[in-house]
């Protein structure tokens, strides 16, 4: 799931020879692929919280993109692992733990980071938020949707909405939250309920499946209204383009790292996840360029005032709920299939 979008064919070696570098079969020699979503994201996620650790172990860091749970797999029932470490949605991480896919992390410290983000397999890199993004021209700052149920009311707010082409995409969360639902009574969704609360708005829906699609969407005011991703709201809005962040009723997500079963590198692997929970500065550095939050409390401190006051940490009263990956690791399928049913007819 490409969640921040640009998703690019970035395999290439990063020439991080500290002490020696080479390939991992060869002398002793230390190497760590590196997976994520892709593109400029991933680039600077390594250059902020990998290779500055990689330099001080001498460890040559390679790169491969985009995450592909199909690959992930296939590598590890096939026993030629090449991955070392790879970005992953909490539910995929679940599935890849219960089925033996992914390493259990024996050696990984994760006091640093709630303890809610963390599985047995996996710990988060980032902390990222569903948020109403609105476009700054159609709708002002005192008058726009600030709840769900405003975002779905399209007489008072007229216009297309834009939703992510994805069944974990929170919008079954928004539609049952616009019902009326609590947000502490959310999960198990009731999947037929939030339905019929999407049928209210489906001829007003828009569709992404990219980062970039998100951001062309709601900054051209095709679609003025989207579930976004905070990050790619602040991004555009760095770019001038008008538009802003609601944070009100946000559904908070995460991403997380595992190692595939079988690993030649899965101790090296652990050594750099123990490394990154306690790296505030590399997690700061990131969080200054995406405006996605760091695992680590302290690393907030580290992050430009302007940055901070976009990330979903700092908005966690306004928060609704966190998604449960864990239903979706159970539902996604079934509710998949179902929802591309639905957009059919």
């Amino acid at each position: 799931m490409p969640r921040r979008g640009l998703v690019l064919a970035v395999t290439g070696l990063l020439a991080l020879t500290a002490c020696g570098g080479g390939r991992a079969a060869s002398g002793g020699d230390k190497q760590l692929t590196v997976v994520m979503w892709g593109g400029d994201d991933q680039k600077k996620a390594v250059a902020a919280y990998v290779e500055p650790w990689a330099r001080q172990n001498g460890v040559t860091v390679k790169q491969d993109s985009p995450t592909d749970y199909a690959k992930f797999r296939a590598q590890v029932e096939s026993k030629k692992v090449s991955w070392g470490v790879v970005e992953v949605e909490p539910n995929f991480a679940v599935n890849a733990c219960k089925n033996g896919w992914a390493v259990k992390l024996t050696e990984v410290d994760t006091s640093p980071v709630k303890k809610d983000l963390v599985g047995e397999c996996a710990v988060p890199t980032l902390e990222y938020a569903f948020t109403i993004g609105y476009n700054t021209k159609t709708f002002s700052a005192a008058d726009h949707p600030k709840t769900w149920a405003e975002f779905f009311d399209t007489k008072r707010f007229p216009g297309k909405r834009g939703f992510w082409k994805y069944a974990t995409g929170a919008m079954f969360e928004a539609a049952l939250l616009a019902d009326g639902v609590p947000a502490d009574k959310l999960y198990p969704l009731d999947i037929d309920r939030a339905f019929r609360k999407l049928d209210t708005i489906k001829k007003d829906i828009v569709w992404y499946e990219t980062g970039e699609q998100q951001q062309q969407l709601v900054s051209s005011g095709e679609a003025p209204l989207i579930q976004a991703w905070n990050g790619r709201v602040f991004a555009a809005a760095n770019e001038g383009q008008p538009v802003a962040n609601e944070w009100n009723q946000h559904l908070l997500s995460y991403d997380q790292l595992i190692i595939p079963a079988g690993s030649r590198s899965a101790g090296l692997a652990q050594q750099w996840l123990d490394a990154y929970l306690k790296d505030t500065k590399g997690q700061a550095e990131y969080a200054n360029h995406s405006a996605y939050a760091p695992v680590n409390a302290e690393a907030l401190e580290l992050v430009k005032p302007e940055v901070r006051k976009e990330l979903p940490a700092v908005h966690e009263a306004q928060r609704a709920a966190i998604v449960d990956y864990g239903y979706w690791a159970e539902n996604y399928d079934k509710v998949t299939e179902r929802m591309n049913e639905w957009m059919a007819q």
